[in-house]
C-alpha cells in the first residue's frame, strides 16, 4: 500500500509483559496497532486495555499545550500559555524556592504511568536535573517494594525464574497473582504446562477470571499467606520429601527455619488463613511430590503490612524441595533484577546529601515542609494511599504543583502548571519486561500532536531555560540509551542499540532454559538465606485486628480488567465495558447487613468512604469484600475510589503500601 510503513515499538504500561508491538503508519498517521507476531512472548497479541491505545492518543481530551491555573486549586481551570510563558514562571519559581526553602522543598514524584527507561519510572528521566538543584530523592515503593526487599533478604536478589520456562513445570502454583488480568501473556506457557500434565493451583482472596481456568481455588484470607507456605512445608517434611542434598550445599538457617516450620502444623494454618486442612494438606501432598513446583507470586500478595516477609518465606518453598536445581522449577516475581543497565543517577552532582521522600506517603510528607510538587507518570489524586489528605495537601496555595501528563486527570486539577507530554508512539524509549527476559526499543511512529515534549526533552529546555551548562544535561536519547547499554554486563553482550532499533526486541544473553540458582544464589555466602525465628510470617494489619476492630471487613482492591492503574481511567469505551463500581461481597456478610444485588452502598472507615454497587457473591469469602482499582475519582460515583479508605501504612519491608490491608464496612447510601 502506498504511504504504508511498520514501526516496532514496545508497550510502556505498568504490566510485567512489556509487549512488543507494531504500529502501521499511513501518510504520518497511525492506522493499526498489533502485538508483534515475531516476539516470542507477545506472539502477536496485545490486551483488551491496549488494543485501544491509538483511539486513546487521539482522544478529545488530549492535552496539546501548556496550560496555566486561572481557578482555585481542585477546580481543573486553566488557560492556555506558550512554552516560553511556563517554563519562564517554572524557573523563576524553582529558583525562588530553593533560595527561601533550599533544593529539599522540591518533591519530584515519578510513578509507574511509563515503565521506559528514558522517558519513565525506570531510568534517568529528570534525574540529573534534579540533582542540580539539590532536590529531594524520590522513593518509588507504590509497586513491588515490599516483595523486592523480602526476595533480595532470601535470594540475594528479587529476580528468579524466566517465566517462559513455566511450560516446563509439573504443579503450578499461582499465588495472588491474576495473569488473565494483569498480564495474560504467561496464561500460554501455562496452558503449555497443562497440555503436558502440568496441575495449576490458584491461591487468590478471590475467585479471579485465572482462577475459574486452574484445577483447583485455594480462597486464602489476605495477609497469611506466609502462614500457608509454612503449613505446606510441614507437610513436606512430614513426607521427608525435603531436598537435604540441596539443603547442605546451597542455605543457611535451616535448622532454625525447619522448627518454625513444624510450629504451623495443617490444623493451625487452617485456622490461620480460613482454607481448610484438607485442602492444605492435599497440596502439601503435591508440592512434596511434583517436580518440578514453579510459583508465579506477583504484586498483591505483598501490599500489606507483612508483604515482604511473605515473600521470602515462598521464596523458602524451592529451597526446601530443591526445586532451583530443575528446569521449570523456583519462584517468578519479577525479572528486573536480571536487567543490568548502566543506570547512573549522577548523584555526583549534588552539593550534599539529600532526603528520600517516601511514594506512598505523600499525603503526611507533602506536610514535611514540600512547597514544590513535580508530578510527571503519575495520578496521585487517583492512585495512591489517604486519598482525602492527598487532596488536602494539594490545595494548599503555599504549594507549587508542576503536572506533566497527558489527560486532565485528578491530580491535574490541582497544578499551577500543566505541561503536555508525549505518548508512546511519539517518543523513543528503551524497555524491558519485568516478566520475561526480553529488551525492547520504542521507536517514534508519528509526530507529537500539538505541543507535546517527550520527559526527556523537557528537561533538556528547562535545564537550558535555567542557564545550566552541565552537559550531561543535553544528552540525547539515543546517548541516554547507549549510555544505559554499557555496563559491560554479559547479558548484554551483543546487545547494541543499532541492533535494538533494526530489530525492535532482543532477549538477554541468559541460557534457555534458565535455572538461576541451581548453583548458588547472589548472597554473600553463597546460599539461601532462610528467615530467622518469628519472621516467616508477619500478619497483615488487618488480619491481626480484624476482630478488635469497629471495622469488620478485609477489603482488597485487585486490577480491574479494562483499566491499567489509572491509565485508560477515562476512556470511554472502556469506562463503558467496566460499567459502574462494584463491590463484591459474600452472600452471609450480605445477608447480615441486609444488603441486596445491585445496591448503592458505601464503603467506609475512619480515613474515608467510596461508593459502589452491591454484586453478592461467593468469589470472595466471608469477612472479605473487594472492589476494583483503576478508576478517576472525579468520574465515579461519589467522587472517590478505593484509595479513600486506604491508609499510609509501611509495609515490614521495603517501605510497602497497604493497598489490600484495609478493614471496612458497608452501608447502604442514603436516599432512594
Amino acid at each position: 500500500m502506498s504511504g504504508e510503513l511498520r514501526v516496532l515499538g514496545a508497550c510502556p504500561l505498568d504490566c510485567p509483559d512489556t509487549c512488543s508491538w507494531v504500529v502501521t503508519v499511513e501518510d504520518g498517521k497511525a492506522v493499526k496497532l498489533r502485538g508483534n507476531p515475531d516476539q516470542p512472548y507477545t506472539r502477536g497479541a496485545l490486551c483488551v486495555k491496549v488494543n485501544r491505545y491509538l483511539e486513546h492518543s487521539r482522544a478529545g481530551d488530549r492535552i496539546l499545550h501548556p496550560m496555566r491555573r486561572v481557578g482555585p486549586k481542585g477546580s481543573g481551570q486553566f488557560e492556555r500559555i506558550t512554552w516560553d510563558e511556563a517554563l519562564d514562571e517554572i524557573a523563576t519559581r524553582l529558583r525562588g524556592i530553593v533560595e527561601e526553602h533550599g533544593g529539599e522543598a522540591i518533591w519530584p514524584y515519578l510513578g509507574t504511568g511509563t515503565l521506559g527507561y528514558l522517558q519513565g519510572c525506570e531510568g534517568v528521566a529528570g534525574r540529573r536535573f534534579w540533582n542540580m538543584l539539590g532536590a529531594s530523592k524520590h522513593w518509588l515503593n507504590i509497586c513491588s517494594a515490599a516483595g523486592s526487599s523480602g526476595l533480595r533478604r532470601a535470594n540475594g536478589t528479587s529476580a528468579g525464574m524466566d517465566p517462559e520456562n513455566f511450560a516446563l513445570s509439573r504443579l503450578i502454583l499461582l499465588w495472588g497473582t491474576n495473569p488473565l488480568t494483569s498480564g495474560h501473556h504467561l496464561w500460554k506457557f501455562i496452558q503449555d504446562a497443562k497440555a503436558n500434565g502440568a496441575y495449576v493451583v490458584a491461591i487468590d482472596p478471590i475467585r479471579t477470571r485465572t482462577a475459574d481456568q486452574a484445577d483447583e481455588h485455594l480462597p486464602i484470607r489476605p495477609g497469611t499467606d506466609g502462614a500457608l507456605a509454612l503449613g505446606l512445608l510441614n507437610v513436606v517434611l512430614a513426607q521427608n520429601a525435603q531436598d537435604e542434598e540441596f539443603l547442605a550445599e546451597h542455605t543457611e538457617g535451616w535448622a532454625e527455619f525447619r522448627q518454625e516450620i513444624l510450629e504451623h502444623p495443617v490444623a493451625r494454618v487452617a485456622e490461620i488463613t480460613g482454607i481448610p486442612a484438607e485442602d492444605i494438606h492435599r497440596l502439601g501432598m503435591r508440592l512434596a511430590h511434583t517436580r518440578p513446583t514453579a510459583i508465579r507470586a506477583t504484586q498483591g500478595l505483598q501490599r500489606h503490612e507483612g508483604g515482604g516477609s511473605a515473600l521470602r518465606t515462598i521464596a523458602a518453598i524451592p529451597g526446601v524441595t530443591g526445586d532451583w536445581r530443575h528446569p521449570g522449577g523456583g519462584v517468578a516475581y519479577s525479572t528486573s533484577d536480571h536487567v543490568h543497565f548502566n543506570i547512573d543517577m549522577r548523584y555526583d552532582l549534588l552539593d550534599k546529601p539529600v532526603r528520600t521522600l517516601v511514594m506512598t506517603k505523600l499525603a503526611s510528607q507533602l506536610a514535611d515542609d514540600v512547597k514544590c510538587l513535580w508530578v510527571y507518570a503519575a495520578n496521585p489524586a487517583g492512585s495512591s494511599p489517604d486519598a482525602n489528605a492527598i487532596r488536602r495537601q494539594l490545595a494548599r496555595e503555599d504549594l507549587f504543583t508542576v503536572v506533566m501528563e497527558q489527560f486532565p486527570t485528578d491530580t491535574v486539577d490541582y497544578a499551577d502548571i500543566v505541561l503536555p507530554a508525549t505518548m508512546q508512539t511519539e517518543h523513543q524509549d528503551l524497555h524491558a519486561g519485568y516478566g520475561h527476559l526480553y529488551l525492547l526499543w520504542n521507536e517514534p511512529a508519528v509526530a507529537p500532536p500539538g505541543e507535546c515534549l517527550s520527559t526527556t526533552e523537557t528537561f533538556r529546555r528547562l535545564a537550558a531555560h535555567m542557564g545550566m551548562t552541565e552537559p550531561s544535561l543535553f544528552d540525547s536519547d539515543l546517548e541516554l540509551a547507549e549510555q544505559l547499554l554499557s555496563s559491560g554486563h554479559p547479558s548484554l553482550d551483543g546487545v547494541t542499540l543499532d541492533r535494538l532499533r533494526k530489530e525492535g526486541w532482543v532477549r538477554m544473553n541468559y541460557p534457555e532454559p534458565f535455572t538461576p540458582f541451581a548453583e548458588g544464589f547472589p548472597t554473600p555466602s553463597g546460599r539461601l538465606r532462610f528467615p530467622p525465628a518469628g519472621k516467616a510470617y508477619v500478619p497483615s494489619h488487618a488480619a491481626r485486628t480484624v476482630g478488635h476492630s469497629p471495622y469488620p471487613l478485609m477489603l482488597i482492591t485487585p486490577a480491574s480488567h479494562t483499566f491499567l492503574n489509572t491509565t485508560f481511567g477515562n476512556n470511554p469505551e472502556l469506562r463503558r465495558r467496566a460499567k459502574d463500581p462494584v463491590v463484591l461481597v459474600n452472600p452471609a456478610d450480605a445477608a447480615a447487613r441486609g444488603l441486596v444485588g445491585g445496591q448503592r452502598v458505601r464503603v467506609h472507615n475512619a480515613g474515608g468512604e467510596f461508593q459502589a454497587d452491591v454484586e453478592i457473591s461467593d468469589r470472595v469469602a466471608a469477612g472479605v469484600v473487594a472492589s476494583p482499582k483503576g478508576r478517576w475519582p472525579k468520574l465515579t460515583p461519589g467522587g472517590a475510589n478505593p484509595n479513600a479508605v486506604v491508609a499510609e501504612r509501611d509495609g515490614d519491608m521495603g517501605k510497602g503500601p497497604g493497598f489490600h490491608d484495609n478493614l471496612v464496612e458497608i452501608s447502604p447510601c442514603a436516599g432512594p
